[in-house]
């Protein structure tokens, strides 16, 4: 409220209209750019530890992450932090722990039901229920749809191939259906949206921090106490299953910018603007410092800055679309 009070404010006629009365509080707030984050675990605050401690974690708001971090306190200079120092917004986190990219009219595990898992679907859904629409939503969610020896037949094990096609086409299938009514939404707006699609994370990098996470355990197992848990939650961690977790994600990425590419030749509209961005699929990951210090696979402080110092880098298209500058 005071930075929009403030003369200089681009919100500072519709701040004095709401001092006079001539608009609610709420009709104020509804003025203000909205920005969304949709996403999976790598978009938040979160780590695996005991049954116990993971569930109280994923059920409980922790927002200090590379999206939203409004501490004063030194910590992560997140993509929010960066925001505010252009513009006041209201910011929108939809990311949910273990979130995967599905059918809207999936079955959802009972691990997921048990976390409060918000799958792609469900944070699309919430945002359509919103409101106010987003005048900028950020995506990236898909990570767990990697991995790819979860559920898998043994003898598609060892011949591999045809099952990383199948799973990328239905990543792609799946997320485009999501998009696609996220878009017809913005297409009734009376204000610009902006879509940033983001590629899933440098799993190439990612793996050599790991790696190294991994022979540090095996010299002081005091550090990382909860590492080889990664591997109840995510098959495709093992080493023997990483090559082609690489891969798929790969793969993934291409659909994506595939995807975006054929949508925005199927959808033309000047008030909305739809990109991928690769921001995050190019980012080094490759320090183990970047990695939690409790499981040695969710991001850390620096981390979190790192994913934020990359999602920033590619906003700037967006951003100017929408006029915020």
């Amino acid at each position: 409220m005071e930075r929009i009070a403030e003369p200089a404010s681009r919100f500072h006629s519709d701040y004095l209209a709401y001092r006079q009365g001539d608009i609610t509080r709420a009709e104020l707030v509804a003025r203000l750019p909205h920005i969304a984050m949709i996403g999976d675990s790598v978009c938040m605050n979160i780590y695996i530890s005991s049954p116990w401690g993971t569930f109280w974690r994923a059920r409980t708001p922790r927002r200090n992450n590379w999206f939203f971090d409004l501490d004063p306190a030194p910590g992560i200079y997140s993509v929010s932090k960066a925001l505010e120092a252009i513009t006041p917004f209201v910011a929108i986190e939809c990311a949910g722990v273990g979130a995967l990219v599905d059918h809207e009219h999936g079955r959802q595990g009972l691990f997921r039901r048990i976390l409060g898992t918000r799958n792609f679907s469900a944070q699309v859904a919430e945002l359509l229920r919103a409101r106010r629409f987003p005048d900028l939503i950020l995506i990236s969610i898909g990570h767990n749809n990697v991995d790819w020896a979860w559920r898998c037949p043994p003898n598609e094990l060892e011949r591999s191939e045809e099952r990383l096609k199948r799973l990328s086409k239905e990543f792609r299938q799946n997320y485009a259906r999501e998009l696609r009514r996220l878009l017809r939404r913005a297409r009734i707006q009376q204000h610009r949206v902006a879509i940033v699609v983001y590629g899933l994370i440098n799993f190439e990098s990612y793996f050599k921090g790991r790696e190294s996470a991994e022979r540090r355990r095996e010299s002081d197992r005091t550090l990382y106490p909860y590492l080889e848990t990664t591997y109840k939650y995510f098959v495709s961690f093992h080493p023997c299953y990483r090559r082609n977790l690489i891969r798929l994600a790969a793969m993934a990425n291409q659909e994506l910018h595939a995807m975006v590419e054929e949508l925005n030749h199927e959808i033309v509209l000047e008030q909305v603007q739809l990109r991928y961005s690769d921001a995050l699929a190019t980012a080094d990951l490759s320090r183990t410092e970047l990695l939690h210090p409790i499981d040695g696979w969710h991001a850390s402080v620096e981390g979190h800055n790192a994913l934020a110092e990359a999602a920033c880098r590619d906003l700037k298209p967006s951003l100017e679309f929408l006029g915020i500058q």
